[in-house]
């Protein structure tokens, strides 16, 4: 309970501080090109408004709320139709201070102007993020024993042990490898190696000492990139950690013990044993010894051992970040910013990229809602997580916002922009109906999400 708590903590903090920056946005902008802003409210406030101040603006002058439905917030423009639309104002003549008096070109730039600042926003969290706490990247300092794939993978040709050599032609650097993703123990392939394989249409592998071949076309690609699960894992070599009395410990077995074959079957991983002695269970009943090869020192060596009630060899292995170490690199200040600037384009860049896969089935599907997005915070307090995490989603809602969607930033740019090309503007009657069939749109797709975390739930 303690960690939902946490988790959702984290969501509001993080949502709110964005939203705030979005509206900003608008707003900073709005007052530059004299636009009056009537009300800034960080969520929604239909009926009830919770905190409002001043209570009672003067004649131009903003009123700052905190409204009660936490879906996103507004700032309401005079002269603009949007979801704070006020008809009477509208049915007045044309004001110089409104939204809709000023050239197109302005009102572009206020309606860019809340997307601009929350990628401003993410660069400026990733700058401080690189400058309090530096880049960390995670080394294997174990053998390269390749991939175990996912059964996505595995349908498409990969077979587990594969090293990845090419993809599309283009040589998978030793970099590209050393970078991973840990999780549950786990060593997981990074995302942009990833993105990587999956984009490519035929990847060279290394299987058993020998060159080979997949073929991967769009759709198992788009398939690879919307898994829940993983594509492929680390795998890495059977070296045990520590043993429990019986077993392994009455065979002579002692940690830094390499396991590489069980009854004569290869053990190349800790994988492959698990899969061994797995295998040796049959029905409930399993063998009571088994004949473990083993490294030492350099020295080969076999032992028998004999196996608990359970089918186990009472011996504890080291998982995968066992096998790694942290490389972390500085940053000064001035160097953070160009630093921040990258990660945040790269970051951008990943994200629109991956947008394609939203409109497939698998992409469909793998859409979630508030419970979604709260998972990806620690069910731990961790501030450097946290900041990743909204820079993350800082990202996001501004690519989100600016796609060409009635009721988003991106619905009026795209009015905008058919004015300044034709010099015509789009009638109020219809950029009203635009504005309801956008809102819509969008409430059955805050629907949609949030009903897929309900599924999840009990799936």
């Amino acid at each position: 309970m303690e960690s939902i708590l946490i988790k959702t903590l984290q969501l509001i903090m993080s949502l709110s501080l964005l939203i705030v920056i979005h509206e900003f946005g608008h707003f900073i902008l709005a007052k530059l090109f004299k636009v009056r802003v009537e009300k800034f409210c960080l969520f929604f406030d239909p009926w009830v408004t919770l905190l409002k101040f001043p209570r009672k603006p003067r004649e131009g002058q903003t009123q700052y709320c905190l409204g009660w439905l936490p879906l996103g917030g507004y700032v309401k423009i005079a002269g603009m139709i949007d979801e704070s639309l006020d008809r009477e104002q509208m049915a007045q003549p044309p004001k110089p201070w409104e939204f809709r008096t000023k050239p197109a070109w302005q009102r572009l730039l206020i309606m860019v102007g809340g997307v601009l600042f929350n990628f401003l926003a993410a660069i400026a969290i990733y700058s401080m993020i690189l400058f309090q706490w530096g880049e960390t990247r995670l080394a294997s300092n174990a053998p390269d024993l390749g991939f175990d794939y996912s059964p996505t993978a595995l349908a498409t040709g990969f077979e587990n042990g594969d090293i990845l050599l090419e993809a599309d032609g283009r040589p998978i650097t030793d970099e590209q490898r050393m970078l991973y993703t840990p999780r549950r123990g786990g060593l997981y392939l990074n995302t942009d190696l990833l993105r990587t394989i999956a984009n490519a249409r035929v990847v060279k592998v290394e299987r058993d000492g020998h060159e080979a071949y997949v073929h991967i076309s769009e759709e198992t690609g788009q398939t690879m990139i919307m898994d829940s699960v993983y594509f492929a894992s680390y795998r890495y070599p059977a070296v045990i950690d520590s043993v429990l009395a019986g077993g392994a410990a009455d065979a002579g077995l002692a940690k830094g013990d390499t396991i590489t074959a069980i009854n004569r079957q290869a053990t190349a991983s800790l994988s492959d044993l698990f899969a061994v002695i797995g295998g040796l269970t049959n029905e409930g009943t399993h063998a009571d010894t088994i004949t473990v090869a083993y490294v030492r020192n350099g020295q080969a060596l076999t032992a028998t051992v004999a196996l608990n009630d359970k089918g186990k060899m009472n011996a504890l292995f080291k998982d995968g970040e066992r096998f790694t170490h942290k490389e972390i690199r500085q940053y000064s200040l001035p160097g953070s910013i160009p630093a921040g600037v990258a990660y945040g384009v790269k970051t951008l860049k990943s994200y629109v990229s991956d947008m394609k896969y939203v409109f497939t089935e698998q992409g469909a599907k793998s859409l979630g809602g508030f419970g979604t997005i709260a998972n990806i915070f620690p069910q731990q307090w961790d501030w450097q997580r946290f900041w990743e995490m909204t820079a993350f989603l800082s990202v996001i809602l501004a690519v989100m916002n600016i796609l060409p969607i009635p009721a988003l930033d991106g619905g009026h740019v795209l009015f905008l922009l058919y004015e300044i090309i034709t010099r015509r503007r789009p009638s109020d009657r219809f950029l009203e109906r635009a504005q309801i069939v956008g809102m819509v749109l969008l409430l059955a797709l805050l629907v949609f999400a949030n009903c897929n975390d309900v599924v999840r739930i009990f799936t």
